[in-house]
């Protein structure tokens, strides 16, 4: 049995100090946005314990979908570093970048200089995405819908060059029998459309897990703990998002509490079995549990 905890949208905190040279293009937006809001829905006090909770699970692999920072500053992304330390060794854990982590142009490249083996693995040519880990039975592949964006927007896209890596990546891995577990931190299912804050080129990551399959899709962004699932080749895959890492433990500004799901994967005979359970934090008190067990496969 394999065990694969999900992790996402830490934004760490506090916010460093900022330099007026670095408020001179999209960060303005958001240093004001965090200021009068997202301080509050984001103030990262239950993080530690979250993390705690989830190293003491002692799980095989984490898998973290992106949005480690906030305004994507130097200070930030060294400071992210030291936390995916604390969460285990590069080796037992990766990241599929956020919109946060490349906010602003040269932003995602900083990122991938200093998170370095956290954030790369086995490719398919020198193109960094999607990279591939591989943990006895199970194969993360690990894509990227960062990019940075204009103002008051948070889209990421999928294109079609890492369209065709992935197809490929997939059906190399399926037809070796691997369970496959997809990253990216845009949710890729329909109900998640939207031009703002949306994946561009959903369409075009739920054709190729139509055509080539995949055992399961993880991803962050939204803030909540969402159940979907997008059409494969003979059933549905399960898309499954999870909460804020760094958000605050009440319900402020509508998103979920800190949480994280934890996984055990296993084959039974010709088929796998997987269970999912969710810990973290309810809309009252201070305690983590566990909040949800469900079977997936």
């Amino acid at each position: 049995m394999i065990t694969l905890t999900h992790i996402s949208d830490a934004h760490l905190t506090p916010l460093p100090a900022v330099k007026p040279l670095e408020l001179f293009n999209k960060r303005i937006t958001g240093y004001l946005n965090w200021k009068l809001k997202r301080r509050r829905t984001l103030d990262g006090e239950g993080l530690v314990s979250l993390a705690t909770h989830l190293r003491e699970q002692n799980p095989d692999f984490t898998a973290v979908t992106g949005d480690l920072v906030n305004l994507a500053l130097d200070a930030e992304i060294v400071r992210a570093r030291g936390w995916l330390e604390s969460i285990g060794p590069a080796d037992k854990v990766c990241v599929s970048p956020g919109n946060h982590d490349a906010y602003v142009p040269g932003a995602l490249k900083r990122s991938t200089e200093v998170w370095n083996e956290y954030m790369s693995g086995e490719t398919l040519d020198p193109s960094p995405f999607p990279y591939v880990r591989r943990i006895g039975e199970i194969a993360v592949i690990c894509c990227s819908s960062a990019v940075p964006t204009g103002p008051w927007m948070a889209s990421g896209i999928f294109d079609e060059e890492q369209a065709g890596r992935l197809a490929r990546c997939l059906y190399l891995l399926g037809d070796a029998g691997y369970f496959r577990v997809v990253m990216i931190h845009h949710p890729p299912n329909l109900e998640a459309r939207n031009p703002r804050v949306g994946l561009w080129g959903g369409k075009r990551f739920r054709k190729i897990i139509a055509e080539h399959g995949a055992e399961m899709v993880l991803h962050g962004h939204t803030h909540r703990s969402t159940i979907h699932s997008i059409h494969g080749p003979g059933s549905e895959v399960p898309v499954i998002g999870v909460a804020a890492a760094g958000a605050a433990q009440g319900s402020h500004g509508g998103d979920d509490p800190a949480r994280y799901n934890l996984f055990r994967i296993e084959r039974t005979g010709n088929a796998w079995s997987c269970t999912m359970r969710e810990f973290g934090f309810q809309r009252l008190g201070n305690e983590i549990v566990m909040r949800l067990q469900m079977r997936i496969y």
